[in-house]
């Protein structure tokens, strides 16, 4: 559903009432504002919608692509939202995982925080990014939570392997083998860019998307006329799937 930003208010499916732990990945690996990162306004109105109707944990994940830890970049975009659990996936226990798809597009087996697979219910909240004409959406914001050491090293080779492997052939392995309950972008402002994620074209556009994370990328791409490769390669991999 597409929800006019001005007026969101979040209003979480019942399996969020019956949690004890609830997982948020903002899209906040710089110490940049929205559209960048996902708005404060956003993401206190996420959080706001969960307390009303839930005492579950709160854990606020993120894996920076900047030397701060997480609890900086937050400080830096006025994440000061009480009564949650901020964590750096860089200082996080992570186990491996296997994919279930029976011809993985990258990875066989995914290292992921082990909080994740702790929790009840599983929320993506990204900002509306389009790098070098392709969509950047709640799917592909999962990819911070790939331990950097198990994929590329220090932070100055950003996941180097990732990129090696395709970006696009990892986010449809991860739909897959961590697989998220509820999406929601922050399209207050959209960002437009050649190849740098901390700047380009900011443009207004006041909408707030909410739904499973395949579907709200879908919308976010067909309303934008927008070609998003992970998307495909998903579709692609739902026959094969049981």
């Amino acid at each position: 559903m597409i929800f006019d930003a001005a007026s969101f208010e979040f209003r979480p499916p019942p399996e969020v009432s019956r949690a004890r732990r609830v997982l948020i990945k903002p899209n906040a690996a710089y110490p940049v504002p929205h559209p960048v990162t996902v708005s404060r306004e956003t993401l206190s109105t996420v959080i706001e919608g969960i307390r009303r109707i839930s005492d579950a944990d709160i854990l606020v994940v993120e894996g920076p692509n900047v030397s701060q830890k997480t609890h900086e970049v937050f400080r830096a975009l006025g994440y000061d939202f009480p009564r949650i659990t901020v964590l750096d996936v860089r200082d996080c226990l992570c186990v491996e995982v296997e994919n279930p798809l029976p011809k993985p597009f990258a990875l066989p087996t995914i290292w992921v925080p082990n909080v994740v697979l702790w929790s009840d219910y599983l929320i993506s909240v990204s900002s509306y990014k389009i790098l070098g004409s392709v969509g950047n959406f709640t799917l592909k914001n999962l990819i911070g939570l790939l331990p950097p050491n198990k994929y590329g090293g220090d932070l100055n080779q950003g996941r180097a392997m990732l990129h090696q492997l395709g970006l696009a052939n990892v986010v449809a392995d991860l739909y897959y083998t961590v697989p998220f309950d509820l999406g929601i972008i922050d399209a207050r402002y959209k960002l437009t860019s050649t190849t740098d994620p901390t700047s380009g074209n900011i443009e207004p556009w006041g909408k707030v998307f909410v739904g499973p994370p395949l579907d709200v990328d879908n919308e976010a791409s067909q309303i934008a006329n927008l070609t998003t490769p992970y998307l495909q390669l998903i579709r692609e991999a739902k026959c094969t799937v049981t």
